[in-house]
């Protein structure tokens, strides 16, 4: 089966046309934009904008959705047009959650040469196409909590989005950080809409918990993970809300735009994830086991569930066929959430299949963070860089995010009552 195919189990789908390049006669899959031999366009660019939401091939179908690897044959881009809102360093003294959104400049200037770029998408001084501020952005409300999200080498834009809110410093009995990451169906067209507008509709409900005067999440730990369960919840009905709200008229489409949900809440002590489809929530300590606290709504969950090895699963045709998302036809939009206590240091990490895919146990992908982490140090930022940059170095199939909160256990040490040793995670819902 093809890597640009999305199926439901059981469907087939036919052979994909090939298309010659003009310029050196390589074939090219039917929708790639450039030659993957030499570069040469094969079809024009979306316009230039801020923050678009193109379009896609309205006729894809395809039913559990899929958030798998349509590859369309783009390079990677060589640019970096990323915004890093970081209201949290700006203002130190900041008592609320920071929370920050990729910002469109006004004028954009080609990432290669400085050169104006024109309406159709090229530099109009090196001809070169210029990259969306979508494709690559980062956000860093805090010191101690940021996030990267990137187009991959092989899709033509980038469906992920993620929002992210904290509390100015991790040294806090109660430290606050909200990670939510969205993965568009790629099924789906116009999914990078619905990905952002719920990424963020979901961010601001989880951020209004922590805020002082109006928390609805208050009272000891134990009642705590109660309340944030519920909250998390209620964040997933609030981005599901936010895509209805945002696609319009794309919600009668036979498949609407969609998305995937995932979140983890740290909360002092407490560590609280929600999840609807495939995109992960992992529990990274510097030294022990690592966790997966989100549990994939895909068929290839439910096989390893059934006793097929994790990577014969992982990597059949249909593994990333979703069972559960967001979007106009949801089956079941609220998240499933699950609760830890953190016995040591480490990293909360919340992210894409396009980073997971190439290194799905939990004890690989620590394997990953750590080495990273002694690597290029440990500034939340640049650690979600180069585990972005990583996935792209794999491939890229895919569009990738990764977001990432610096746990300290040593402030927010257990409360009486609740085990400071737990190692597996508590399911809530």
């Amino acid at each position: 089966m093809s890597d640009s195919s999305s199926t439901a189990p059981g469907e087939t789908v036919a052979e994909s046309s090939v298309l010659a390049c003009p310029a050196c006669g390589e074939p090219s899959h039917d929708g790639a934009r450039f030659c993957e031999a030499c570069g040469t366009p094969l079809a024009p660019l979306p316009p230039a904008g801020g923050d678009p939401a193109p379009t896609g091939d309205p006729t894809s179908t395809g039913d559990p959705k899929s958030t798998g690897d349509p590859a369309t044959g783009d390079p990677a881009s060589t640019g970096d047009p990323a915004t890093d809102d970081d209201p949290a360093t700006d203002d130190a003294a900041a008592t609320q959650p920071a929370t920050s959104d990729p910002a469109a400049p006004a004028a954009r200037p080609c990432v290669r040469c400085g050169g104006t770029v024109a309406e159709d998408g090229y530099c109009t001084e090196c001809g070169e196409p210029a990259a969306s501020e979508r494709d690559h952005w980062a956000e860093r409300p805090a010191a101690w909590v940021a996030g990267v999200c990137d187009r991959g080498v092989r899709h033509s834009r980038n469906e992920d989005a993620m929002a992210l809110a904290a509390s100015p410093s991790a040294d806090d009995e109660r430290a606050f950080a909200a990670l939510v990451v969205c993965d568009g169906v790629s099924s789906a067209p116009d999914s990078d809409v619905a990905s952002l507008a719920a990424a963020r509709a979901a961010r601001d409900v989880l951020a209004s918990g922590s805020q002082e005067g109006a928390a609805p999440v208050t009272g000891e730990p134990s009642a705590r993970i109660g309340a944030w369960s519920a909250l998390v919840g209620e964040a997933s009905r609030a981005a599901q809300s936010a895509i209805l709200a945002t696609v319009g008229d794309m919600a009668d489409r036979e498949n609407p735009p969609s998305c995937t949900f995932a979140t983890a809440v740290v909360d002092g002590p407490l560590v609280v994830a929600g999840w609807v489809g495939d995109s992960r929530a992992y529990w990274v300590p510097d030294e022990g086991e690592a966790r997966q606290l989100s549990v994939d709504d895909s068929w290839a969950q439910e096989m390893i569930a059934q006793g097929v090895p994790r990577a014969m699963a992982e990597t059949s045709p249909q593994a990333h066929a979703i069972t559960r998302w967001l979007g106009p036809d949801a089956p079941d939009p609220v998240a499933r959430t699950a609760a830890t206590l953190p016995d040591r240091d480490g990293w909360v990490l919340v992210c894409s299949d396009g980073l997971w895919n190439y290194c799905s146990p939990a004890a690989d992908l620590a394997g990953l963070v750590r080495a990273t982490h002694e690597r290029v140090g440990g500034e939340p930022q640049a650690l979600a860089g180069a585990l972005v940059d990583w996935a792209n170095a794999q491939g890229g199939r895919d569009n990738i995010t990764a977001t990432l909160a610096r746990f300290v256990r040593s402030a927010a040490p257990a409360p009486d009552g609740l085990d400071p040793d737990l190692e597996t995670t508590i399911p809530t819902t």
